[in-house]
């Protein structure tokens, strides 16, 4: 018959069968007087040929004869009674127990089973979670594996959340949650989500502290949270574009002048080398130059042979001399950080517009201890601020410029191009019956797109013809649709286009359209070419009765400022570089 909470094996057990052979069936019922008789079972249950009393028995003479070591007596929550100690001589003799307390004592032996049960189960859920290597093996003893198993590894901060308030150019801001290892880079890629813009990868996160004049652009490695922990309570970041944050690794032969870099070993002066000598730490590669170096505590500037290496920023006290005795220390590149200077003239007195400041991490709200030079022009400056990053930075640096060129080399060459959201939320409509439809055809959706098309033009000269223009007339429409676009920042003076292009980085090809201050229906494309910024007029001239666009006094008309700047992008023409990339400001 089947018992509750006996283990199969004990019935095809050869001891416990001698035993069931040889007991009597005459035997009494030890379940007692509750229960029926074993006479009663027989007659209601001809099949059932087992004993009680026996298989009890039988059950404790088997655990007793698999048990190695002396027992110790079981409470009935399945704990040992470690009141008792257990006996170190010969087994002593057990006292005769009523079969009724046997079978109480038989039932932890099912709770601790199921216990076990459950302490396999955990162990195994734990050993099937993944492996995690090693980042450092060779910090492993002999005995140790190479890998971090889940119980040796500390409490995960990584589920710590914090806030984060990030500007615009334009004023605007939005807060964000992001966990405590977020980087710089992981935050403008949830910004430009966000905001529905389009991720070419120059996009970037500004430390900006507007009470020191400082700002500068988290390299993509760095954690959010980490920063502004060292940032005061007036400092924020701003979110903009930066083209010419990784320009040296683009093209890095013109961007050194050959009597500022001088290296330890022989160089070939080939572009691989160059990189080489840069990232490797084991080369001492040496920016040295003439900077305006303003004093500690004092408002006045000195003029100075800098010498920038991997140990730190070093003047010389004699002349253009580089021995040791004559070099003096300025700053240290360990825990520090390079800024530019916003208003370096009217903040700190500063002889030129291209500042820079080397400010330590532990300074907050105290200039004094800020160490801030000056150059001449802003490609030196440019030099000396990439070279401070090169040789703090090195290899992570390059690493932080190929993640998005190898993420860009596993897109499939017939993907589309990358597109915002709100382009890619757009659908064709049909609206000629009583209620719009989807046009889901592609086919069917280009040609609805040149009839409306046509339809304009008839429409717009028919109403040309009756001497009354309509609300999308070519010479209305050609005089506000420039305005829709990112390239147009409207009514703003020539300082501060430039300030724009300065900020979003002074790579050639860089420009915006603004309107004119002398002239009320001009325009100005500022364009950006060996980081010098020129400024180009373009006005309006009319034939046959409309009106154009020319940047040439009317050598290439266009109808509107999205024509001229569409034909710039693919043709140089009077402009010393096509047109390449476009400041934007986007509100967050």
């Amino acid at each position: 018959m089947a018992l509750a909470g006996c283990p199969d094996s004990f019935l095809h057990h050869p001891y416990y069968q001698d035993k069931v052979e040889q007991t009597p069936r005459s035997q009494q019922d030890p379940a007692g007087p509750g229960l029926p008789a074993q006479s009663d079972r027989l007659t209601h249950h001809q099949e059932d040929d087992v004993d009680l009393e026996a298989l009890v028995n039988d059950m404790n003479a088997s655990l007793d004869s698999l048990m190695q070591s002396d027992t110790v007596p079981l409470l009935q929550n399945g704990q040992h009674d470690r009141s008792q100690p257990r006996a170190s001589g010969p087994r002593s003799v057990q006292p005769q127990v009523s079969p009724r307390q046997r079978v109480q004592r038989s039932q932890p032996v099912h709770i601790l089973a199921v216990r076990r049960l459950q302490e396999e189960d955990q162990q195994f859920r734990t050993s099937s979670l993944p492996a995690i290597p090693n980042p450092f093996p060779e910090l492993c003893g002999p005995g140790s594996p190479p890998v971090l198993t889940p119980g040796s590894l500390p409490p995960s901060q990584a589920a710590a959340k914090q806030d984060v308030k990030v500007f615009s150019e334009d004023g605007t801001s939005k807060v964000v949650e992001i966990l405590a290892d977020m980087t710089a880079r992981d935050l403008c890629q949830l910004l430009v989500y966000k905001s529905h813009c389009v991720d070419d990868n120059s996009w970037t996160l500004v430390e900006h502290h507007p009470h020191l004049g400082l700002e500068r652009c988290l390299e993509d490695h760095e954690l959010v949270v980490q920063v502004e922990s060292t940032m005061a309570g007036e400092s924020k970041f701003l979110f903009r574009k930066n083209y010419a944050k990784y320009e040296f690794f683009k093209n890095p032969m013109n961007f050194f002048p050959e009597q500022m870099v001088t290296w330890c070993q022989q160089s070939n002066g080939s572009q691989s080398q160059l990189l080489q000598n840069f990232l490797n730490s084991s080369s001492c590669p040496e920016i040295q130059g003439f900077l305006h170096v303003k004093e500690l505590g004092k408002k006045s500037w000195k003029k100075l042979y800098v010498c920038l290496r991997r140990s730190g920023l070093y003047c010389s006290t004699k002349g253009t001399s580089k021995e040791p005795r004559h070099l003096q220390l300025l700053a240290d590149l360990e825990d520090s950080n390079i800024f530019s200077l916003i208003a370096g003239r009217k903040q700190y007195s500063a002889p030129t517009d291209h500042g820079l400041c080397i400010k330590p991490n532990k300074v907050r709200n105290e200039a004094k201890e800020l160490r801030l030079l000056c150059a001449e022009d802003e490609q030196t400056r440019t030099c000396w601020m990439t070279a401070f990053r090169l040789l703090k930075y090195g290899m992570l640096l390059y690493q932080n410029y190929r993640i998005p060129q190898q993420r860009k080399a596993l897109l499939s060459p017939f993907s589309t191009p990358v597109r915002s959201v709100s382009e890619n939320s757009l659908v064709a409509m049909d609206f000629s019956g009583q209620t719009g439809r989807v046009i889901e055809n592609p086919a069917e959706a280009q040609s609805a797109a040149l009839e409306e098309g046509h339809a304009w033009r008839k429409r717009s000269t028919r109403m040309n013809i009756l001497g009354s223009q309509s609300p999308l007339h070519p010479s209305t429409l050609s005089t506000v649709i420039h305005r829709t676009q990112h390239w147009f920042h409207g009514r703003i003076s020539r300082e501060e286009s430039h300030r724009i292009i300065k900020q979003q980085g002074l790579v050639d090809g860089l420009f915006l359209l603004r309107d004119s201050q002398s002239n009320p229906k001009a325009f100005v494309l500022t364009l950006c070419h060996h980081q010098k910024i020129k400024n180009f007029q373009i006005l309006p001239c009319e034939d046959d009765g409309q009106t154009f666009f020319s940047l040439d006094d009317g050598n290439t008309k266009f109808s509107d400022l999205i024509q001229l700047v569409d034909f710039y992008q693919l043709n140089k023409g009077v402009l010393p570089c096509k047109l390449k990339h476009h400041c934007i400001r986007v509100a967050l």
